[in-house]
Order: C-alpha cells, then sequence, then structure tokens
C-alpha cells in the first residue's frame, strides 16, 4: 500500500485548482538528503531543478476509475495555464465504499523553487465529481460545463463590455469585503484587456460577518434598475472607496446615499425600492446562485464556469487563466 499521507486545509484544495501552486499549503514529499559539504571549499548554491517523482508502483492502482487519462485531462484543464507545473498520478486506490476512489497526484514545478507537494482526492461514482478535504468540485473532461451553464442562465447583475456570452467573466462580489474592494483594480484591467468579454457583479453578500452587506447589495440592485448598468458601476466604486462607513448603521446610510447621488440618482427613492420585497428577494437569488455554484469566499471570478479565487491574487495570474480559459472554449483573441 502506498505511504503517503495527504493533508490538505479546504481553501487551499480549491486554490490548488486554480492558482498557482503553493507548497507551503500543503503536505511536501521528503526532500533528499543532504548532500556532506565539500571539505575543501565553501558549497555553492545547488541549481535549481525540476523535481524527480518516485516513480509509481503499479500495486497503488487498484481502482478501475478513474483512468489515469482521465485525471491527467482534468489536470491539464485545471492547471494547463501554468507551463511550469509538472504532476504525477501516483496512485488510484479502491476504498471499501463502492465506486469512490482514492487518487493521489504528485506536485510540483520545472523551475524546482517550489518543493513538490502532495495531492489527494477521492472521486466519485458519477465520474463528474470529487472530493477534496471537505470541498466538492467538479471533474472530469469538462469540469466546468455544468456551472457554465448556471452562470448563464442565472447570473443576472449589472455588466460592462460585450453583450455576448461567448466569454462571461462573473464577479461574486460583497461590498463590505476588503480583499473585494482591493479587488476591483484587477477588473478594471480585465474590461481593459478582455473587451470581447461580458464582465458581470453578481452580489454575495456575506451577512454573518458583514452586515451591511445586503443592504448595500439591495441599494446596488435599485441603482441598476434606475440607471442602468454605468449607474450601478459608479455607485459600486464609491461604495467601495467609502467601505470603512459601512462599519456602522449610521455610516452606512451616509455611506450608500453618496455613492447613490455620486451615480446620479435619487437617495430616498432608491432607498424606498430597496426596502421592498421583491428587491429583497432578487439579492436572495444571487446568494443562492453562489451557493449552487459551490463559492465560499469573495471575491471569486466565474471565467466561463471556471471558479478562481481572486483575492490577492496576481493581475497576470488571472489573466493568463482568461487566456487559458478562452483557448480551451475556442475563443477567438
Amino acid at each position: 500500500m502506498i505511504r503517503l499521507s495527504v493533508r490538505l486545509a479546504s481553501v487551499a484544495v480549491l486554490a490548488a485548482f486554480s492558482l498557482p501552486f503553493f507548497a507551503a499549503a500543503q503536505q511536501q514529499v521528503p526532500a533528499a538528503p543532504p548532500q556532506e559539504p565539500s571539505a575543501t571549499a565553501p558549497s555553492a548554491p545547488a541549481p535549481s531543478v525540476a523535481p524527480v517523482f518516485p516513480k509509481p508502483d503499479p500495486a497503488n492502482f487498484t481502482a478501475a476509475a478513474p483512468t489515469k487519462e482521465t485525471i491527467n485531462g482534468f489536470l491539464q484543464t485545471s492547471w494547463g495555464y501554468d507551463d511550469t507545473r509538472i504532476w504525477q498520478v501516483q496512485a488510484i486506490l479502491k476504498t471499501p465504499v463502492e465506486g469512490i476512489s482514492k487518487v493521489i497526484v504528485l506536485v510540483g514545478d520545472k523551475t524546482g523553487k517550489q518543493k513538490p507537494a502532495v495531492i489527494g482526492f477521492f472521486a466519485l461514482p458519477d465520474g463528474k465529481h470529487i472530493i477534496a478535504d471537505d470541498q466538492i468540485l467538479s471533474f472530469g473532461e469538462h469540469p466546468f460545463a455544468d456551472y457554465r451553464a448556471m452562470v448563464e442562465q442565472r447570473a443576472d447583475g449589472p455588466y460592462r463590455g460585450s453583450a455576448s456570452k461567448e466569454l462571461e467573466l462573473v464577479e461574486f462580489a460583497d461590498f463590505q469585503c476588503p480583499h473585494c474592494k482591493d479587488a476591483q483594480a484587477n477588473m478594471d484591467k480585465l474590461a481593459v484587456d478582455f473587451p470581447k468579454a461580458r464582465i458581470v457583479f453578481q452580489t454575495y453578500p456575506l451577512e454573518k460577518i458583514h452586515p451591511a452587506a445586503k443592504t448595500a447589495a439591495e441599494y446596488g440592485v435599485c441603482v441598476t434598475k434606475e440607471g442602468g448598468s454605468n449607474a450601478f458601476f459608479q455607485f459600486a466604486s464609491a461604495v467601495f472607496e467609502g467601505q470603512d462607513g459601512l462599519a456602522t448603521a449610521d455610516g452606512a446610510t451616509l455611506t450608500l446615499n453618496s455613492a447613490v447621488v455620486k451615480a446620479g440618482l435619487d437617495p430616498a427613492k432608491t432607498a424606498t425600492c430597496a426596502a421592498t420585497p421583491a428587491v429583497d428577494a432578487q439579492v436572495e437569488a444571487s446568494v443562492k446562485l453562489a451557493q449552487d455554484l459551490n463559492i465560499n469566499e469573495t471575491p471569486t471570478l466565474v471565467i466561463n464556469g471556471r471558479q478562481v479565487p481572486i483575492g490577492g491574487a496576481p493581475y497576470e495570474v488571472i489573466k493568463k487563466i482568461v487566456e487559458y480559459q478562452e483557448k480551451l472554449d475556442g475563443i477567438a483573441q
């Protein structure tokens, strides 16, 4: 039996299939024994080289499904945007539950700057999902297809860019979330670099930690109804700029009313609209969409169904993922 142990934090697992590999978040493969230093001269730093993974043991491939080809196809779809990442399927093991297999993959990078690590997940009998720690993720040759269809049908937030949904970037964000505020600069860059994209703001207020977020979302719905998408993005920019004001009830009222004025609308009219059951239902529908997509953090960007947590992510990485998804979907750049 294979002796590699796997322990993954849930957020790190999700990021492992979307953002660059950081070995610190995962259990590392034991390093090679250190070499004895030279007795005649100080040792020079060893050049970074690609890791050499141990040869897989055929005894660790006891499950018929998923196949190694299916797993490699899934990982290529998930990680192919990063041309420095390498991996090796190390085991596909039967479990005591019929149809559920345990998959173990070794991951590294060609530069050798990151230490190799172990990724483990359970493949489910439907062939379309995996469990990685406490996360259920899409799996298979086209892992993003179902989520893409769901977003195309139900994402109804204000948008900028193209009316076409051929390349649809849907940002799930919370007005009171500091990481969402920081992410707006990258969203603006995406709008410039991908003028053919439809870039949607889909509200996802996390009420338990951000008490003013839902009210801000309701105001945003009404601003869009009254002034359209252009007015919404003016409103959103002003709310994020004054985000600290959302920390108190009085401050939230002042911040939201000020943002409405900056969008060229009447705060009293917007407040009345925001208090209606219909608007509450629209915000709840957006929250339900995020939950159905299994999104558990903000900001998350959904790129034609591919989920990418973008809080703190470097812009160049986000851009590479969008470009790679364009390639996968056959979209002319």
